[in-house]
């Protein structure tokens, strides 16, 4: 039901007429909610306390290929599933600028949806892989079609990338197939034969997967085509590109260390140097930033770093701490770029050099993007917060006082965003400001529904710890034998 609600509501948008322009939105609007009703109905139905996919579907699809329909979630899963649909759902929300092509630009992103769902419901590489390159088709339009003055390099950029890095977990995936007696795709043969394999093997095979999986997420240094996208796409399209699409990569990194554990333990040094230069190299970046959009894209790749620590970490509070960030992350950039986005459409800017003192002139705007900008800190109260903690409580017990990298990052952070909120909402009210129109209820309640969120978790944490805790720790048991 989860996966084709999107679809469905796809279909209803093709054959709606295409000049009824609020119907065609109202109907996109309303299936997302659906989607995301059911995806936050699983949580009565999901057992935090049992590590294995549940509420799973099988069905052959072709036995010679040993490819099947599987369908389940897991306590990792699961977080991305419900974020994937509310960020969904606010995106939408967010696209009442769009007024060219409307039909065409609500299916597209309804049929998005369904694809990101997919990933990370999905149980059999085939699959997976399935839905992992449909999500490029809607993405390359949304971009190509609705995007800035570059949006036709953007667009192309990022696909290159993505198809690039895809060739390489294709490659992978086809050698573990090749690796699983009676040769079939689906996760659990797969992780089997992955880990029964020589070391050697699993590295190689593990390296094509980082590569794959790293371009999405995106991991440096191949990043180049994260700034360039979030700056041409629409700021709907943004908050998915950030908040979801950067989860998919982390979320195939994940399940990748799962099959390949030998390979993740030999390069795992490889990858805490991988994210700790991402981490503060992103952060310098941002910081030099001028346009708003780049520098929460440059963050993205800074963020993104954490996440990437606390899988190379390969323990519990690392790993627990790696899932969380995934989650504050989404959360933290969905809100971002929703409002800065709502900014846009008001100023016709993106320069924070022209912007001063709106807090005199759109006080709702102001309270929440300081929320917004204070929650990337991951001040203490804020999700990102209960995340970082976790790493860093993981990276010392791996690599003791390398890990002060991991505050570094966090200080260049809070120099940018605390220079982004003075330069937001400090100093004389300029003349092309003076008639800034603060943000409307509609508005409010979508990027308040986010910011509760943040807080939220970050002050309760533990009902998103327990889900996460049993995935987490039958993961990092792979790794307890070598000290991990």
């Amino acid at each position: 039901m989860l996966l084709l609600a999107p679809l469905l509501g796809a279909l209803l948008i093709a054959g709606l007429p295409g000049h009824k322009q609020l119907l065609v939105r109202r109907t996109a609007i309303i299936t997302a909610t659906f989607a995301l009703l059911i995806a936050a109905g699983l949580w009565f139905l999901f057992d935090p306390a049992a590590h294995e996919f549940q509420l799973a579907e099988s069905v052959v699809w072709n036995q010679r290929l040993g490819t099947t329909y599987a369908l389940g979630i897991d306590g990792i899963s699961y977080p991305m599933v419900v974020l994937a649909a509310l960020l969904s759902l606010i995106a939408l929300l967010a696209s009442a600028s769009i007024d060219h092509h409307v039909k065409g630009y609500y299916l597209l992103m309804l049929v998005l949806e369904s694809a990101m769902l997919g990933v990370f419901m999905a149980r059999d590489w085939a699959l997976f892989y399935v839905f992992w390159e449909l999500t490029l088709i809607p993405l390359f339009f949304l971009i190509d079609r609705w995007g800035g003055r570059n949006c036709q390099g953007a667009a192309l950029n990022f696909v290159l990338y993505t198809m690039g890095g895809s060739v390489f977990m294709l490659i992978s995936l086809l050698l573990l197939f090749d690796a699983v007696p009676g040769h079939s795709f689906s996760m659990d043969a797969i992780a089997q034969a992955g880990r029964a394999l020589p070391q050697q093997t699993q590295v190689w095979i593990f390296l094509g997967l980082l590569v794959g999986f790293g371009v999405k997420m995106p991991v440096f240094p191949i990043h180049g085509w994260l700034p360039l996208a979030h700056v041409e796409a629409p700021s709907p399209v943004s908050i998915l590109l950030s908040g979801i699409l950067l989860k998919m990569g982390a979320y195939g990194l994940i399940r990748a260390t799962n099959i390949l554990p030998a390979a993740v333990m030999s390069l795992q040094t490889l990858l805490m140097v991988l994210a700790l230069v991402g981490l503060v190299y992103g952060g310098l970046l941002a910081w030099r930033q001028t346009d708003l959009k780049a520098m929460i894209a440059y963050s993205s790749l800074s963020h993104m770093a954490v996440v990437l620590l606390g899988i190379a970490t390969l323990n519990i509070a690392g790993l627990t701490g790696a899932v969380m960030q995934m989650v504050a992350h989404g959360l933290v950039a969905g809100a971002t770029f929703l409002l800065i986005g709502l900014l846009y459409q008001r100023t016709h800017t993106r320069d924070i050099g022209q912007y001063s003192s709106l807090i005199r002139i759109a006080p709702r705007f102001a309270f929440l993007t300081t929320l917004a900008f204070i929650a990337a800190v991951a001040l203490p109260g804020t999700a990102g917060f209960i995340a970082e903690l976790h790493v860093l409580i993981g990276g010392f017990q791996q690599w003791h006082w390398w890990i002060v990298v991991l505050s570094l990052g966090v200080l260049i952070s809070a120099a940018y965003a605390v220079r982004t909120i003075g330069r937001l909402f400090t100093g004389p009210v300029r003349p092309a400001m003076q008639h800034v129109e603060d943000l409307r209820l509609s508005e409010t309640l979508a990027a308040g529904v986010l910011i509760a969120a943040i807080v939220l978790i970050g002050i309760f944490p533990a009902p998103l710890l327990h889900i996460i805790h049993s995935s987490v720790g039958n993961l990092a048991g792979l790794f307890v034998g070598s000290g991990r």
